[in-house]
């Protein structure tokens, strides 16, 4: 199925599960704007620091697996909330990416993340 007869919804998850299997080149290329900023405060707000960073963790992390649990579109607008683990034994981390897209491509990306603690007390789970 071409990225064109997608939702924006299923763009955004595609592109995150892209960049998660290490395909970082192919996802942007695919998916992300010319135009595209970024609000990670770890890197500078441009597409090639933040592509260059998401390249990095892939090599040094080959094993990574990311788990949808929700994804929420309204109007230009994708919200994925997400488990994120960095190798099978790593207890991972819940994170929220907000996507702004234009013409179908990702213009705009924010992320938030929360590390899982081995333990908690909330029986709800981070999920």
């Amino acid at each position: 199925m071409s990225s064109a007869s997608l939702s924006n919804k299923e763009r955004a998850v595609s592109f995150l599960k892209q960049v998660a299997d290490g395909e970082v080149r192919d996802a942007y290329q695919t998916y992300i704007s010319s135009g595209f900023s970024h609000h990670n405060p770890y890197f500078q707000g441009d597409k090639g620091s933040l592509m260059r960073a998401m390249e990095e963790d892939a090599s040094k992390n080959p094993h990574k697996t990311l788990e949808v649990h929700r994804a929420i579109e309204e109007k230009d607008f994708v919200v994925v909330h997400s488990h994120i683990k960095q190798n099978q034994e790593d207890t991972g981390a819940a994170v929220v990416h907000m996507m702004r897209f234009d013409n179908g491509k990702i213009i705009e990306l924010w992320d938030i993340g929360q590390p899982i603690p081995e333990d908690t007390p909330n029986e709800n789970g981070a999920f």
